[in-house]
């Protein structure tokens, strides 16, 4: 496999150099160790005592041979054409997917309240392209959410499910291989127990996140903060918080594709995605931001003709739009992984 092969040598490079830097430290060793032990004051032959240097820390620069990422753009057209080649492949398991979400999930309920929405909305004096919005603003709040809380409980074992036969199907087609849709939810179930430990140090990562965010709500909601000085306190707070969990995440994200790798643990892919990703934190917050903006733009676009015109559809193509969601940033993050790769 090439992405074995391009993660053997980029893991054995630096072992090289250390190779080289502890020959150069046995030499020294053997020079320091020749020299006599200098007389001290009082007589006696003795080892002279010099003070020891403080350690600076320097910023390190990045290597000669760094290489920036590709803009957002051309990792946004390298995913979708790596999915469109084998669509079949990837449309097939984004479709059992759906079913299994359809049937535990979501149900077969119907478009009652979306169209009741509707006809409210337009006997006030919103305009047809207001309520549009306002309804396409409600499904994509709704998205995700369960018929019931009993059937809310199989929605992440579904995601878990499906993102590990992607990303191994991901795997197999960049390696030139070609699969069934059966092979990649039949063989790429191994890496389970490491894929959920990994994901759950992911979830902790963003707990200050979510802190933040419900700190800073309750403040402006309660009316605790009083002033600019306050909100602008509170607004800091959340957004070092933030600023934190998105740090961590960074790396820890990428660890979800090299734990799939074959005799992987867990505390090893962590290790390696926190090199994987150094010197390409802040170029890499930007590309990550960008993929939720790109995700609700092409849902406006292919949902706000929809309600417009065909409301009885418009909840059955927003479901269809979230499974393929789960296909597209699976495809678009791992783009991004094999470019660190390939660096």
């Amino acid at each position: 496999m090439t992405e074995l092969k391009d993660y053997a040598t980029w893991k054995v490079m630096p072992k090289n150099r250390q190779g080289n830097n502890k020959h150069a430290a046995s030499r020294k060793t053997k020079k320091t160790a020749t020299k006599k032990p200098a007389a001290t004051f009082s007589g006696t032959i003795g080892y002279r005592h010099m003070p020891l240097k403080k350690k600076r820390f320097t910023k390190q620069s990045p290597p000669k041979n760094f290489r920036k990422l590709p803009n957002a753009f051309h990792i946004t057209k390298a995913a979708v054409l790596l999915v469109w080649n084998d669509r079949k492949l990837f449309f097939g398991i984004a479709l059992i997917h759906g079913l299994l979400n359809l049937v535990l999930v979501q149900g077969f309920s119907n478009n009652s309240e979306i169209n009741s929405l509707k006809s409210q909305l337009q006997k006030g004096s919103v305009g047809a392209v207001t309520s549009s919005l306002s309804i396409f603003a409600v499904l994509v709040g709704s998205a995700g959410n369960g018929g019931s809380s009993t059937a809310g409980a199989y929605q992440l074992p579904l995601v878990i499910i499906a993102s590990l036969a992607i990303i191994w199907a991901l795997r197999q087609v960049k390696s030139n291989n070609k699969i069934r849709i059966r092979d990649a939810y039949y063989k790429g179930m191994y890496p389970l127990i490491p894929f959920i430990l990994v994901l759950l140090l992911v979830t902790i990562q963003l707990l200050p996140l979510v802190i933040g965010a419900a700190l800073y709500s309750a403040v402006v909601t309660n009316g605790i903060a009083i002033g600019i000085l306050q909100n602008i306190v509170f607004l800091l707070i959340f957004l070092v918080l933030a600023a934190w969990s998105i740090r961590l995440v960074s790396s820890s994200l990428f660890a979800l594709y090299i734990v799939t790798l074959p005799d992987m643990t867990p505390l090893k892919a962590l290790r390696s995605a926190k090199q994987l990703v150094r010197f390409h934190r802040l170029s890499l917050f930007r590309k990550l931001l960008f993929l939720p903006f790109v995700l609700l733009i092409a849902a406006a676009v292919v949902m706000l003709p929809i309600i417009l015109l065909i409301t009885v559809l418009s909840q059955w193509v927003f479901f269809i739009l979230t499974m393929l969601a789960l296909l597209f940033v699976h495809a678009y993050v791992y783009t991004i992984y094999r470019e660190l790769l390939n660096e």
